[in-house]
């Protein structure tokens, strides 16, 4: 491993290498240029470097080329050429430390996230949120951390929002932001990501992020890879806001550093113009101030795009490094952009910044670095010294064997179900259904009583009608007796006088 307080871009037009400390690489980087003009093998050298020196790197693979870090170099042709112009390099072909990622679990060890650890903010922004659905979510996501319900995957937060419909009175004083539309809504948003396949990013065993920054057996710096080639294309916003969730993440965890010899991490964010694109107002505020704060956590962020313009101004403005490869001209808004990106570095009165932009051949840049005191040195025109591992993609073979030797094997390949909020709210709604058949179910003694109350009512009835007409006969015979009682006893006085 090469001990040195530089990291080396390349070599100037005097044949002597051009770099930066250090020290200084917490400030940041682009890497630009046009498709076809270098910039991964300008990643792959700037990620070699890193892990020369003992810092961690994470990066994302969107071409699937930069897993070729796993491999040992055998440069030939120009790049052979190259690499002789430039005696000082001290070029050994060699593999490097590697540790592969995909969402999926296809080509690397799974990647996962739980929706509690990414939170409503950029979870609204993945799911492409108005903001009353933004109010709503943020409403879902303080109920469960009121009732104690975790929220790992999508399955979590549909029961919760199903939960939240049949019970609105959970919602406490949200409840106005709660509406039907709102949660059909949010449903409706869930159900197009998982046909995206996006339900595989959440869950556990969630990343650790002790995980990466732990360094190699030898003392280099582990890097590590998320295999992006088919994310960025199927569903980008769910590569863009993973890539977010890291970036906060390591600035909400990561104790404060100081200034220090070399950064614990290095980020390499290609096809950065999707980190920025669509994203909320408060969002993009939030990764602006991140990306500036950051820096004191140790960590350094690079830019990978074609051009600085798909960078918000505030962010270009943080960034120390600048990695520019050739740039293609045609209309007048390219020439205005092509202006710009030329003023962009301190001027150099030995070329033309803004003519050298369009004659930059295959591997060559102009570079911006920082120089001791971190102000920004003058332009230089840059041959990029070639990577040591190899120029070009594993075989799957390759790929297979690697994630079989890595030091996190079995660690993340198998998920984890856990209690958690559609589990607890599962069983909750089971529970009260339950009770409720109990309550509305007769006991036997009731339906015993009814029984008997049924039957003998009828009995009662069809007595009491006989015993009314048995009443009423003994009282016409006890009435026709008295009656002729009374009549032979007023007969018998009037024959008894007549006779007397």
């Amino acid at each position: 491993m090469a001990q040195t307080d530089q990291f080396v871009v390349g070599a100037g037009l005097d044949g002597l290498p051009v770099g930066q400390a250090l020290r200084l690489a917490n400030r940041h980087g682009l890497i630009a240029g046009a498709t076809g003009t270098g910039k991964t093998v300008t990643l792959q050298r700037l990620i070699e470097t890193f892990s020369d020196a003992g810092v961690a790197v994470f990066a994302a693979d969107v071409k699937g080329d930069l897993c070729g870090l796993g491999a040992v170099g055998a440069p030939q042709g120009k790049v052979a050429e190259r690499i002789a112009s430039m005696p000082w390099l001290n070029h050994q072909p060699t593999a490097y430390p590697v540790t592969l990622w995909d969402v999926h679990g296809k080509s690397g060890h799974p990647l996962r996230t739980t929706l509690s650890e990414m939170g409503p903010l950029l979870l609204g922004a993945l799911l492409e949120l108005t903001d009353s659905q933004q109010a709503a979510l943020y409403a879902a996501f303080k109920v469960a951390d009121r009732e104690g319900l975790l929220l790992l995957d999508l399955k979590d937060l549909k029961a919760l929002l199903a939960h939240l419909k049949s019970h609105p009175e959970a919602l406490g004083e949200d409840s106005a932001l709660f509406t039907s539309t709102s949660s059909q809504a949010l449903l409706r948003k869930l159900a197009g990501l998982e046909q995206q396949g996006a339900e595989a990013l959440f869950g556990e065993p969630a990343l650790q992020l002790e995980d990466i920054l732990h360094p190699d057996r030898d003392g280099r710096g582990r890097i590590h890879l998320l295999d992006a080639s088919r994310l960025v294309h199927e569903a980008p916003k769910v590569y863009a806001t993973f890539l977010l969730w890291l970036l906060a993440e390591l600035f909400e965890q990561l104790p404060e550093r100081g200034d220090a010899d070399k950064p614990l991490l290095a980020l390499f964010f290609d096809e950065a113009h999707l980190l920025f694109a669509g994203t909320p107002k408060a969002l993009q505020e939030r990764l602006e101030q991140v990306v500036r704060l950051i820096r004191s956590k140790g960590v350094g962020v690079y830019f990978v795009t074609q051009s600085p313009g798909d960078l918000p101004d505030d962010v270009l403005a943080q960034l120390g490094l600048r990695i520019q490869h050739g740039l293609r001209a045609f209309t007048a808004k390219e020439q205005k952009s092509l202006r710009a990106v030329a003023e962009g570095f301190r001027p150099n009165p030995a070329i033309d910044t803004l003519a050298v932009l369009t004659e930059l051949g295959i591997g060559e840049a102009l570079v911006g670095t920082m120089e001791a005191k971190g102000t920004p040195a003058m332009v230089q025109r840059v041959a990029v010294a070639p990577p040591q591992s190899r120029i070009g993609p594993l075989s799957e073979a390759e790929r297979t064997a690697l994630i079989q030797q890595s030091p996190l094997r079995g660690r993340y390949d198998k998920p984890i179900d856990r209690e958690s909020a559609y589990e607890l709210l599962t069983a909750r709604a089971e529970k009260i259904a339950a009770q409720q058949a109990e309550q509305s179910k007769p006991s036997v003694a009731s339906k015993k009583a009814e029984a008997g109350s049924g039957i003998g009512g009828a009995a009662g009835e069809l007595l009491g009608g006989l015993a009314s007409q048995v009443m009423k006969t003994a009282m016409r015979q006890a009435a026709n007796q008295i009656g002729r009682q009374l009549v032979r006893g007023l007969l018998g006085s009037l024959m008894g006088g007549k006779g007397r």
